[in-house]
This record gives C-alpha cells, sequence and structure tokens, in this order.
C-alpha cells in the first residue's frame, strides 16, 4: 500500500519539471518531420539517447484498449538486425541502462552508457523506429508478459484499482476513461494486422521526438542522427478528435471494492483544464499547499494534530487534455469516510475564502524551486523534461522559464483557482471499499 501511494503523489511532478539554470539545447529536423534536441553536458562520460512517442492510452479503436503499453513491451522483441531478446542484452554488455514507460499521452524509450556508446545507442533507437520484427512469437510471449504485470500491478495489489475507478468515474466519452494498460480480452482478440498497422500509424518519425543528451559534440552527433534516421521513411500525420466532455455540476457519488485492501479510502476527484494551461500550474500549488510533507495543512491537520488520518493526500495529475485533481485519505481506526472528506472540504474552503498566509505561499516557491532542480539534476531528467516539453507541451524552452511561470502565481490567484474549480458540485466522491463475500 505504501508504495502505491508514493507512486500515485509522485504523479504530480510528471510532465512538470523545470530548474533554476538556463539548459542549453540545439534542435533540428530531419526530412522525415523526426524532431531532434541536442544538450550538451560535458561533466561526465554519460550520454542518454532516448525518443518519445505522440502515443499513449489514449490512442486508438476502443475495442483494442492497450495498445500502447503493449508497444512498450513489443518494440523489445528485436528487429531485422537484432535477434529476439538481444536488445535487453546489448545494452548491459556494453556498461548501458535502459527503461521504457508509456502514460495516457505518450511512450518513452531510453537508453543511457558511456558516451563512446552514443552510436550505439542511436542505432538502436533507430532500429525500433526502422524495422522491427512484429510477428506472432513476439505478440503471444508480450500477451503474457503484460498479463503479468496486470496482474501484479493491479488485480493483486491493494488499491491498485484507484486509479482505473476515477478514470471511470471522472470521464464518460474521452478515452481517459479507459485504464492504459488496457483489456487484456482486447489484446487477446487482436490480430497480428492490426499491431502492425497500430506501429504503421503511430511510430513514424514524424511522430516522436529524439533527445540524445549528454557528453556528445553537436556536429558529430548531428550527423549520426542523419546517418541512423533519415531512412526511415515519413508517416502518414496523426490526426486526433477526442469528444468533448461536458463540465461536472452535481457531485457524483460511486462506491467501489478492492478485494485485496482491508482499509477503505475516500477520494474526492476533479476533472480540470489540461496540464500546459496556467490554471494547471495553479493547481500544482495548491496540490503541495495542502499536501506537499510534513509541514502541509492537511498532513499537520489529519495525521500530527488530529490523529483521523493514516495517510493523506491531494494530487494533481497532469494530461495533455485534461487534468486529474484528487483529494485522497485512509482513516485512522473508527474515524469515518464523511469525516475526513469533510476535514479536508474544510481546508479547500479556507483556501476560497482567503488567502493563504505569506509565509505559507513562500515555502510553497521555495519547495517549488527545491523540487525542480533536484529532478533536472541529472542528464536523463533533463532529457525526459526537453522531450515532454517539446511534444506534450509545443515548447522545448519551457524547461528554461517554468520556474518563472510559477513564481508569477499570485496568492490572488491561488484563492481565485480554488474558487472556480474545487466545489463540491464539480467533483465525484468514491468510497473504495474492502470487498467482502456479499459484493
Amino acid at each position: 500500500m505504501k508504495n502505491y501511494l508514493l507512486a500515485l503523489a509522485s504523479l504530480l511532478f510528471i510532465g512538470h519539471q523545470a530548474i533554476a539554470q538556463k539548459v542549453e539545447f540545439e534542435e533540428f529536423d530531419l526530412d522525415n518531420g523526426l524532431h531532434v534536441i541536442m544538450h550538451q553536458d560535458n561533466t561526465a562520460p554519460v550520454v542518454i539517447t532516448s525518443v518519445m512517442y505522440d502515443v499513449g492510452g489514449k490512442d486508438g479503436d476502443r475495442e483494442r484498449t492497450g495498445f500502447a503499453h503493449f508497444f512498450e513491451h513489443l518494440l523489445f522483441e528485436g528487429s531485422e538486425n537484432i535477434g529476439r531478446g538481444e536488445f535487453m542484452k546489448i545494452i548491459p554488455a556494453n556498461g548501458g541502462t535502459f527503461n521504457a514507460n508509456t502514460s495516457q499521452d505518450r511512450t518513452y524509450y531510453y537508453e543511457i552508457f558511456p558516451s563512446n556508446k552514443l552510436e550505439l545507442g542511436l542505432w538502436l533507437e533507430s532500429e525500433r523506429m526502422l524495422h522491427p520484427v512484429i510477428d506472432q512469437v513476439g505478440v503471444d510471449t508480450q500477451n503474457e508478459v503484460v498479463k503479468e504485470e496486470k496482474r501484479q500491478s493491479y488485480d493483486n495489489r491493494p488499491y491498485g484499482g484507484l486509479l482505473k475507478t476515477i478514470g471511470e468515474s471522472l470521464f464518460n466519452v474521452h478515452p481517459y476513461k479507459d485504464q492504459n494498460i488496457g483489456l487484456m480480452e482486447h489484446l487477446d482478440a487482436a490480430t497480428l494486422e492490426e499491431f502492425n498497422a497500430y506501429f504503421d500509424k503511430y511510430y513514424v518519425p514524424n511522430n516522436a521526438v529524439l533527445v540524445v543528451a549528454g557528453d556528445i559534440d553537436y556536429d558529430k552527433t548531428k550527423k549520426l542522427v542523419k546517418e541512423y534516421f533519415s531512412a526511415v521513411e515519413k508517416g502518414p500525420e496523426v490526426v486526433r478528435n477526442f469528444p468533448k466532455e461536458a463540465p461536472i455540476t452535481e457531485t457524483k457519488e460511486v462506491v467501489a471494492y478492492d478485494k485485496n485492501i482491508q482499509v477503505p479510502a475516500i477520494i474526492a476527484a476533479y476533472r480540470l483544464p489540461g496540464q500546459s494551461t496556467r490554471e494547471a500550474y495553479v493547481l500544482d500549488m495548491i496540490s503541495s499547499y495542502l499536501s506537499g510533507g510534513k509541514s502541509s495543512v492537511l498532513y499537520k491537520k489529519l495525521i500530527d494534530e488530529q490523529k483521523q488520518a493514516l495517510t493523506v493526500q491531494a494530487v494533481n495529475l497532469g494530461q495533455v487534455d485534461y487534468n486529474i485533481f484528487a483529494l485522497f485519505a485512509l482513516p485512522l481506526g473508527d474515524v469515518s469516510l464523511d469525516t475526513l472528506l469533510a476535514e479536508m472540504d474544510e481546508e479547500i474552503a479556507k483556501m476560497q475564502n482567503e488567502l493563504i498566509s505569506e509565509r505559507d505561499y513562500q515555502k510553497l516557491l521555495n519547495q517549488f524551486e527545491n523540487d525542480f532542480v533536484s529532478s533536472n539534476s541529472s542528464v536523463a531528467g533533463i532529457a525526459g523534461s526537453l522531450a515532454t516539453y517539446y511534444l506534450l507541451y509545443g515548447d522545448v524552452n519551457i524547461i528554461n522559464n517554468q520556474l518563472e511561470t510559477y513564481r508569477s502565481i499570485t496568492r490572488e490567484e491561488i484563492q481565485d483557482v480554488a474558487k472556480k474549480y474545487l466545489s463540491p458540485n464539480q467533483r465525484v466522491e468514491i468510497e473504495y471499499l474492502p470487498k467482502t463475500d456479499e459484493q
């Protein structure tokens, strides 16, 4: 349970990283539409090669959910020049590490190597894009891998169905309503032709950004990128026209059950403007004010002073089309869920009716600056931010000005946004209960 809650809280900062010092970078485009960002940092002999594709859980046929996450696994199977399973052997054999992850909005692959292996990293990512092997053996293998992941991370994990419940409750027509990992029956029913068609549509150079960062030379790197990626053919432009959600104007009450828990939870979830809006930045500050650390108002009140909660969190989950802002608490002892919700609402109401103190405001600014400096203190962190800001925000230079955006937010603005978006009639209230034999 603890690990899940920490992971949930960490989602607050996905896509919202910035640093105090200026990050220098160079950009260029290949003829096939691949956008390339290079960042030079010669302080350590390390280089990261990463590709972010503009495809996530929200994309594709709603009768074939989970394809983006499935491809996160499938594209490690191999290529015409890399044998099955060799991808994951080549990297550690050359002193490197690797990983990939998928959200509702994008898929991200990266390798970190000693800087003398830059060419190897570029070759591996070009192979993934140029001619991966997508065959029935690979599909069947990864189908079992994904099913096991679903069992471990969702089906048999305490509170593993929480995000699923929030998504289904907040969204009626937008594909954010569907779980990122998808339905296993959709993957089982999919044909090899459907998987290949999905790759041809989304894993094209004009739907991706390549970031090379670390101990590099700009001219040499640009030459290598052209050498390895120019042969990839441009694909059709991806057109998205997702349905819009109607505003929530009346409180929606939901009851959900989890066979893996003994302690119930209360969640109040709001559907809010997407992550690139100024209001989303303000809501980041609101969530940190409410539960960002042991000195935050909800932690001090519900855990330290009143001893009513085991844990309490306010999370602003950034997404392209709609953010999710959620209040979450687990009761201590016989405290009721209604009591916890009322106590959290009391702090929201205080924000709506009066300005937060100047001291709390300055503490917030210091907290954001420290967090952001830390999050981009590594080459890997900078690479992820550069890719995210280009692909999902449309402006790479946010990496250099986002902290100023937070600093420009006033106490009055915090009060106004809390008034505008965080009223009880604008949310879903979820009682997340232990499942018994009767349910």
